[in-house]
């Protein structure tokens, strides 16, 4: 039995990045053998065990065969025949398919260590085509490592695999598995970008693609074209460190723009509730989270008023600090109001702006979440009130309360 470390710990290393974890590829053994070892079978579609010590994954050397579209069309055979280089060749990308053994010495058959000395993100075989979650993994893997630049024989063969329909059998579960990890990259518009040029950002996510050539008024959008403005916010995102459910709610927010007839462009009247709409719908079709899916929704509903909020009025302020849910959700509200600065901030020449608008909403809520409510309900109880009364009660107060607190700001 010959352990060998593979994948993104060999690489990690070379490139002189933190290494988390270590998967290993074990050549020469078999399951019953592995199990004999003390080794804790974990593998449900292939042989893949966790050492009794360090509980690091091995996996014994295998091969596939392609028999059925999608992701799961494969038949997998591992056996003490199988070689390291015919483990490797299976592999996505040539710098994901370099080993080294347990006395440090690398193996690197199909040239990895020259693809990241080059920087080029290139497929180890023509064994990519099978699997179309490689098309998910090359375009996050560009998010990540954004010098690197993408074969050109590379990118024709994902074209050639969306044009075969490989995307098309993908399961959502997985699709969000793989977007998720994009969004979370130090350089999210390099997924989107991928994607697109594959051809696979129109199967994948039609209403984000539909954005690319769409024009905006240029005195809000210096960059004109909303698919760029996208771009632009994703990646000042990423550079403020957003949480996923706010960096999905940035995806997500201007959808409705795709859908403005031309003869209207460049103004989107009434894009917010197209694109709240739009954000549900890829919500469900992705089965995202919901904490993704209410966040979105309510980003792309409101956003528009929440960067308007310093021309607003204590009243039409509490009022949309209710309409968000802010007194239930504060949480929630606090991200979408990070997620507007960032829609804001993610314009050509204006990352550096400032946004009174994040700072103005959470002095009115801190105002109004202040108030006490219990005693207002109890002597509007007092008083005969019911239901809407006493929310109206506390409405009025909780007016009050904002108004003192600005006027005197």
């Amino acid at each position: 039995m010959r352990r060998y470390i593979v994948g993104g710990a060999v690489r990690d290393a070379l490139l002189g990045r933190p290494v988390n974890d270590q998967d290993w590829v074990v050549v020469g053994s078999t399951p019953e053998a592995m199990t004999a070892a003390g080794y804790l079978p974990v593998g449900k579609d292939f042989p893949v065990f966790l050492h009794p010590q360090t509980h690091e994954e091995h996996a014994l050397a295998r091969t596939e065969r392609k028999t059925a579209p999608g992701y799961r069309g494969f038949v997998v055979h591992a056996d003490p025949g199988v070689t390291l280089e015919d483990d490797l060749r299976r592999r996505d990308l040539t710098i994901n398919a370099i080993a080294k053994d347990e006395h440090g010495a690398l193996i690197d058959p199909y040239g990895g260590q020259r693809d990241l000395e080059a920087r080029v993100l290139r497929h180890v075989s023509e064994a990519f085509a099978e699997d179309p979650v490689r098309i998910l993994r090359l375009a996050r893997f560009a998010a990540r490592f954004h010098d690197f630049t993408i074969a050109p024989e590379t990118m024709a063969l994902v074209r050639q695999m969306v044009e075969a329909g490989e995307v098309d059998a993908l399961v959502p579960e997985r699709v969000w598995q793989e977007i998720a990890i994009g969004l979370m990259e130090p350089r999210p518009s390099r997924m989107l970008q991928v994607l697109r040029e594959g051809g696979a950002l129109a199967r994948l996510l039609p209403e984000v693609d539909r954005l690319y050539g769409v024009p905006q008024p240029e005195q809000h959008h210096p960059e004109v074209d909303t698919g760029h403005h996208l771009e632009l916010v994703m990646d000042q995102a990423a550079s403020m460190e957003a949480a996923l459910p706010v960096r999905f709610a940035c995806l997500c927010h201007d959808l409705g723009k795709g859908t403005t007839p031309p003869e209207q462009w460049p103004r989107h009247i009434g894009h917010e509730g197209r694109s709240e709409q739009l954000a549900r719908d890829v919500a469900a079709r992705l089965k995202a989270p919901t904490e993704c899916t209410e966040l979105a929704a309510l980003v792309a509903r409101e956003h528009t008023n929440i960067h308007r909020a310093t021309e607003c009025g204590p009243a039409a302020l509490l009022r949309l600090v209710e309409r968000c849910d802010a007194f239930r959700r504060p949480e929630r509200f606090a991200q979408a109001l990070l997620a507007c600065e960032i829609d804001a901030r993610g314009r050509l020449g204006l990352q550096d702006r400032d946004y009174p608008s994040r700072a103005l909403l959470t002095r009115v809520f801190e105002a109004a979440a202040g108030m006490p409510t219990a005693p207002i309900a109890q002597a509007a109880l007092a008083r005969g009130a019911q239901g809407d009364e006493i929310a109206q009660a506390i409405h009025q107060a909780r007016a009050r309360a904002v108004a003192e607190a600005l006027a005197t700001a």
